[in-house]
């Protein structure tokens, strides 16, 4: 019986072996067998900027009890009356292969956008009070694909995104200065936003930063129509803020694979193009810093309902077409994707230089504003 055994667990540990190199080598091809739906996209009805006038369509908004973007590690603390106004597009957490867009009533893709919440856009609640709307995400297998239901889902998304900043700039009023930050589809959304609704409009002067995290933004095919600069140095205001985040050895083949594919706002294709890369240790474009410069990383727990913060664990530095790069892979938690891409983990690695990144910046655009 103990043979019995010793072959078993020896037949697991081969299986499980076979596995890991099944998703070390063709982690992205599982990934699109599984995750994009096989199922026609629906077509429904914009939702309306008047439906966002109802506190429940906001995941967070500061008069809503509850609120998960106010969450804080221990140390930290929200501002009890903050001076800017931030506007949080939150990313993918709608998994299922069954619909192209979440349904805004699905559970499970609430309860992830709540931790989400938790552990991105809290890094700004010592400088904003976040309004996160909740809206027809396209599902996470959209990204996976270039099918025509793929584009349709992205932009039945982009309408509620939209609906949702009109019902935020009434509420905020017309002088609070406005910080927009999103990752993943939030980022994608975000970009849209800027091109359309910040590029070359009075809005713009009230834009203390842009952080579009964990999409590629293209310095020649999207950056000149998204109404900003890339922020090239930490003491800027007014300028867009990018990076994406790998672990060495890195394959970001995943990402562009379809970014590559694809045009950008200025018309001209984004393949091989430069992208912005921000370093979130620092606040500059494209430079490096050890992980001493880490002011602190959230270390999720086991239920995903707690964090510790940890300082001077994760370098980051700026390499190939623009990817952030932070060395030997870090243990925090199961949710690497392949190519030791850390995309979950793009806020939380650098969750407390960013809270000091937006307060920088944020006193930059107010020396500016009282010249």
């Amino acid at each position: 019986m103990a043979r019995k055994f010793l072959y078993l667990v020896a037949i697991l540990i081969m299986l499980a072996l076979a596995a890991a190199f099944a998703y070390r080598y063709f982690g992205a091809e599982i990934l699109r067998q599984t995750m994009v739906p096989r199922v026609g996209f629906k077509a429904q009805a914009k939702t309306g900027t008047g439906a966002y006038a109802s506190a429940g369509m906001w995941v967070a908004r500061p008069d809503k009890p509850g609120n998960p973007a106010l969450w804080t590690p221990p140390g930290y603390k929200p501002a009890a009356d903050p001076e800017a106004a931030l506007f949080f597009i939150h990313p993918t957490t709608f998994l299922r292969g069954s619909a192209w867009n979440a349904p805004l009533d699905d559970k499970e893709a609430n309860a992830r956008t709540d931790l989400f919440l938790r552990g991105q856009a809290s890094a700004f609640n010592a400088v904003g009070a976040i309004w996160a709307p909740r809206y027809r995400q396209a599902t996470f297998g959209a990204f996976l694909t270039d099918e025509k239901a793929a584009g349709q889902a992205l932009d039945l998304a982009y309408g509620d995104v939209e609906s949702a900043f009109d019902e935020f700039l009434k509420e905020v009023g017309p002088d609070r200065p406005i910080i927009l930050a999103g990752h993943s589809q939030g980022a994608l959304h975000l970009a849209r936003l800027l091109k359309d609704r910040v590029a070359g409009k009075p809005l713009a002067k009230r834009i203390v930063a842009a952080y579009v995290v964990g999409w590629p933004v293209s310095k020649t095919a999207d950056l000149p129509e998204m109404g900003l600069p890339e922020c090239e140095t930490a003491d800027q205001s007014g300028c867009i803020l990018s990076w994406q985040t790998f672990a060495e050895p890195a394959d970001p083949s995943l990402i562009f694979d379809t970014f590559d594919k694809s045009d950008g706002f200025t018309g001209a294709p984004r393949k091989g193009t430069e992208l912005i890369c921000t370093n979130p240790l620092t606040g500059n474009a494209g430079d490096s810093a050890p992980a001493s410069s880490n002011l602190g990383s959230l270390y999720p727990s086991s239920d995903l309902r707690s964090a510790d913060i940890m300082a001077g664990k994760v370098p980051a530095h700026c390499g190939g077409r623009g990817i952030l790069l932070i060395g030997t892979p870090p243990e925090v938690g199961q949710y690497v994707l392949p190519g030791n891409n850390y995309h979950v983990f793009d806020y939380s690695l650098f969750w407390a230089n960013i809270r000091a990144d937006a307060a920088r910046r944020l006193k930059a655009f107010d020396a500016g504003a009282a010249k």
